[in-house]
């Protein structure tokens, strides 16, 4: 996986408290490339709310795991809310998991920011250390990017930063698409 350590990647732009914190930065990293291919705990869908893989990363992804396996899968869990997600696992994708976002229509930053809590809770629940999420909601769904990367970012940081003594010992790593 090609990536780049968050400070680096965000130069000239700050974290909330003024600085990206070291040991957060490390942890978190931009990528470009396909999430199909990488072997990690999870990666992270931009789902409609059925489920049922549509379109550009969510197509991709449903064919590259197996799109009967997954989508059986998928329709056990009854669809999912905006704002929140829900775990599959990776079946034929190096992933061990699948972590189906569904993230809102157009701007609203609150539904987001849901979306990633959710997904980043999915992982501390289910012991995962390892995560890439793609850019949720800036396909189909018109989020602008910009404003999406902005709240994406600051949901992980503030995330990790409030979780730190739970995930001390395991080194979780988050990479974020860099295209939609």
């Amino acid at each position: 996986m090609d990536s780049l350590p968050l400070p680096y990647a965000v130069a000239g732009q700050e974290a909330a408290n003024g600085h990206a914190p070291s040991a957060l930065g490390m942890r978190i990293s931009l990528w470009r490339g396909d999430i199909t291919k990488l072997k990690l705990d999870a990666i992270a869908n931009a789902a409609n709310k059925h489920l049922r893989g549509g379109g550009g990363v969510d197509g991709a992804i449903h064919r590259a795991a197996g799109s009967n396996q997954l989508h059986s899968a998928c329709m056990a869990l009854n669809g999912c809310p905006t704002g929140s997600a829900k775990i599959t696992q990776g079946f034929a994708l190096p992933a061990k998991f699948i972590i189906h976002c569904v993230g809102p229509y157009g701007e609203n930053p609150r539904q987001l920011q849901g979306t990633y809590e959710r997904a980043l809770q999915l992982c501390t629940e289910n012991n995962l250390t390892s995560i890439a999420f793609p850019c949720i909601s800036t396909g189909v769904f018109h989020y602008p990017q910009e404003a999406a990367a902005k709240v994406a970012i600051s949901t992980v940081l503030s995330y990790l930063s409030q979780h730190t003594d739970t995930h001390e010992d395991d080194h979780r790593n988050i990479a974020y698409s860099a295209q939609s």
